[in-house]
């Protein structure tokens, strides 16, 4: 296991790793080709980080599969058991992001997450009036 520690995952002629849209509210992270000096393409990568709710994220490199999970030690583990037998690298952006992919890890904290968002949006309109 390789563990890296990206400062930016984001190309450096585009803006800030999150875009919005005019329908969603939701970040989205761009996601770069790792830099085939560092990892190999054939060895498995998992980005590893925490959302803006402050939830841990794993998802592969390529966009395959992902999850949201409660403690680091989690997401670590599911990077691990979906990379078996091979080994996998783990990069960890310094920036939150959002898992843009279907969620294959603990389902009630992906629910959590969606209350917690829900709620602070909430308390946003409410402080601004």
């Amino acid at each position: 296991m390789a563990a890296i520690t990206l400062n930016t995952v984001h190309h450096p002629r585009q803006p800030l790793t999150t875009q919005r849209s005019a329908t969603s509210m939701m970040e989205k992270t761009e996601f770069q080709p790792l830099d085939p000096d560092i990892v190999s393409a054939s060895i498995p990568a998992f980005f590893i980080g925490r959302n803006r709710a402050g939830f841990w994220v794993a998802r592969e490199a390529y966009g395959r599969m992902g999850g949201i999970f409660l403690l680091k030690s989690s997401a670590v583990q599911f990077a691990h058991v979906q990379s078996t037998p091979a080994k996998c690298a783990l990069i960890f952006p310094s920036e939150a992001f959002e898992l843009d992919i279907e969620n294959r890890g603990n389902p009630l904290v992906a629910q959590l997450a969606r209350w917690t968002d829900r709620a602070r949006r909430r308390l946003t309109q409410l402080a601004a009036r």
